[in-house]
């Protein structure tokens, strides 16, 4: 028996599938650790206080607005990682994408604690728990762009350029140490 002839909307639904395909493929292959390759984009602190400055100001201590208890049970052999992630650090948060706005996230960095939201004020120093310092600093994205200098697949009609790439790592929220001399920070720029 013969095949039927393909008409010619069903070879270019042929090709475009051929093409969804190879674009699927680019984007299942942006695996994390390739994402996380790309390079941090640098920008200056939108707070510029001096020291003296800092000391001058009043002390803020940040507590939740809202807590939701946990009906886990604490694991003690994490009590030594507990201890350090509820020390009190001072440190200045900053909304990069909403520049001024405060921060507004939930926290529960152990099995056993409470839900806890905080609301962080933004571009002066606060005083809150190292765990949430930790948390601000971790919301990052990846900008994902079509690199045009590669031919992806070509066929009868041309050839087609681009391929998927993670160009940049953007910080979103930041957590900066206030003072980098303080023991505090036991002389690390990461909380």
């Amino acid at each position: 028996m013969v095949d039927k002839p393909k008409t010619i909307a069903e070879k270019e639904t042929d090709k475009l599938q051929k093409q969804f395909d190879e674009f699927d493929s680019q984007v299942k292959s942006m695996t994390k650790d390739a994402m996380d390759a790309a390079p941090m984009k640098e920008v200056e602190p939108q707070t510029k206080i001096a020291q003296k400055d800092i000391e001058k100001t009043k002390d803020i201590y940040l507590k939740p607005v809202r807590s939701i208890g946990s009906r886990e049970k604490f694991n003690e052999k994490y009590r030594s990682e507990y201890e350090f992630a509820t020390q009190y650090v001072q440190f200045i948060a900053e909304n990069k994408e909403i520049i001024g706005e405060e921060i507004d996230l939930w926290t529960k960095p152990f099995p056993g604690m409470p839900a806890e939201e905080w609301k962080v004020p933004t571009n002066k120093p606060v005083w809150g728990p190292r765990h949430l310092a930790e948390q601000i600093t971790r919301a990052k994205y990846h900008r994902l762009t079509m690199q045009q200098n590669q031919i992806s697949s070509s066929d009868g009609m041309g050839s087609y350029y681009g391929h998927m790439i993670a160009d940049t790592t953007i910080q979103r929220l930041d957590a900066i140490p206030v003072s980098q001399r303080k023991s505090i920070f036991m002389g690390s720029t990461t909380f």
